[in-house]
């Protein structure tokens, strides 16, 4: 469900907050309906893309009968007379005679007529020069099809490329893949009273989402270039609406920092009413993070955009990043909503009433376990630094040391298949 946001001719109430689950599915629906077209990419363009057609043998895996091992293709009893030799890459003609081998290498395609291949550490020269020896019962070579027949779907659309992908791309003939075009992202950061650089102080604090939240996005797999990152914006209404309307002329998504609220200098949800926009989330019911927004506008060619507000204090952005921001992403590339991993509580964790508690936890892959760590208030981003995720506590409800609980990881390389 979507709403309308409200005239600036009043300053809006804030509506009730949506459960974390459903506002987590409302931004990936959300993304589905903007999917990103396909385009044809090279395969060594392609890292970090999503499949936007399943991934097919143009022809069977492997193609031919190859030898799996350096040694002797045979036809009929021994000893073998040599008449020839077969290295990869070549097409040998067939043996049309018993009694005979021809030397073959690893990966070789095995002439028609062979009926065994004996290794070359099994085998002996005869003082006649002739080969013996005893091939093994089982074949030495691949069969085609053995692999894959052409064809076969290998790997569905809504698979992130990674490098083992793009190896099974070109084995399966591929020079190029359809893949979603990556969305591009713009960021503008809200708040007269951020520095951009040196020392807080004097009143101001230092602007620490402008330098992060480019690369929290680009390992979410969007594009952010340099001059996409804007700010800080004047605390005007005309400035946002100005600046918001410029970065969604050429971005997918904009995300802001701040102003989420509804205070005397929040202008975000006034810019976006004059921009016609409508909220797809407005408020979360998540500690911490709650005043996080998604909204949807259609851009006269058609194009739908979307503008997701982050709150200004540090960690709270980030929740909102992992909350609206990475599956919204995962249906504008075409990925499915990604199912949480879930760990196991090494120490108790206390709820937060009727929100969603998000927790950072760092987690002990060996043991299975997630340990929550220090330095976690809205403002901080200390403890960030040191974990691997957020542990999911439901509403009305605390964390048990031993309860198994969903855990949202935070992406350590660029469209990885974490999200």
């Amino acid at each position: 469900m979507r709403t309308e946001i409200a005239s600036t001719t009043g300053r809006a109430e804030a509506s009730p907050p949506v459960d974390w689950e459903d506002a987590r599915s409302r931004a990936y629906a959300a993304g589905r309906e903007g999917a990103l077209p396909a385009v044809e990419r090279p395969l060594a363009e392609t890292d970090g893309h999503t499949l936007a057609e399943p991934l097919t043998p143009r022809t069977d895996l492997p193609a031919f009968p190859t030898s799996s091992v350096d040694g002797w293709a045979v036809r009929g009893a021994g000893p073998w007379r040599v008449v020839g030799r077969v290295l990869a890459g070549t097409a040998p003609g067939p043996l049309t005679e018993d009694g005979t081998t021809v030397e073959i290498a690893t990966g070789a395609m095995v002439p028609v007529g062979t009926s065994a291949v004996l290794r070359v550490e099994e085998s002996r020269r005869t003082s006649r020069g002739l080969v013996d020896g005893v091939p093994r019962p089982a074949p030495e070579w691949r069969h085609p099809g053995e692999e894959a027949s052409a064809g076969e779907e290998l790997l569905p659309a809504g698979t992130p490329v990674d490098p083992a992908l793009i190896g099974l791309a070109a084995s399966c003939g591929h020079d190029t893949l359809r893949v979603r075009r990556q969305p591009r992202a713009a960021l503008l950061v809200f708040g007269d009273e951020l520095l951009t650089a040196g020392p807080p102080g004097d009143g101001r604090v230092r602007d620490a989402l402008g330098p992060a939240v480019p690369a929290w996005l680009h390992r979410y797999g969007c594009q952010v270039a340099p001059a996409d990152v804007v700010g800080p914006v004047a605390d005007t209404l005309a400035a946002h609406v100005d600046a918001l309307r410029t970065a969604l002329t050429h971005a997918d998504l904009v995300c802001t920092t701040g102003g989420t609220m509804h205070g005397p200098v929040d202008h975000l949800h006034p810019a976006l009413a004059e921009l016609g926009a409508e909220y797809v989330v407005n408020t979360v019911a998540v500690r911490p993070g709650f005043p996080m927004l998604l909204a949807r506008l259609v851009g006269t060619d058609g194009r739908i955009r979307y503008v997701a507000g982050l709150p200004g204090n540090p960690q709270s952005a980030i929740v909102a990043l992992v909350s609206l921001v990475a599956p919204l992403l995962a249906g504008l590339i075409g990925r499915p909503l990604p199912v949480l991993p879930h760990s196991t509580l090494a120490e108790p964790i206390a709820g937060r009433g009727d929100h969603t508690h998000l927790a950072l936890v760092r987690l002990d892959r060996v043991a299975g376990t997630a340990h929550p760590v220090r330095h976690v208030g809205s403002a901080m981003l200390r403890g960030l630094a040191g974990a691997d995720g957020f542990a999911v506590i439901r509403p009305g409800t605390s964390g048990v040391a031993g309860d198994r609980v969903p855990v949202v990881p935070l992406p350590l390389l660029p469209g990885e298949r974490t999200w």
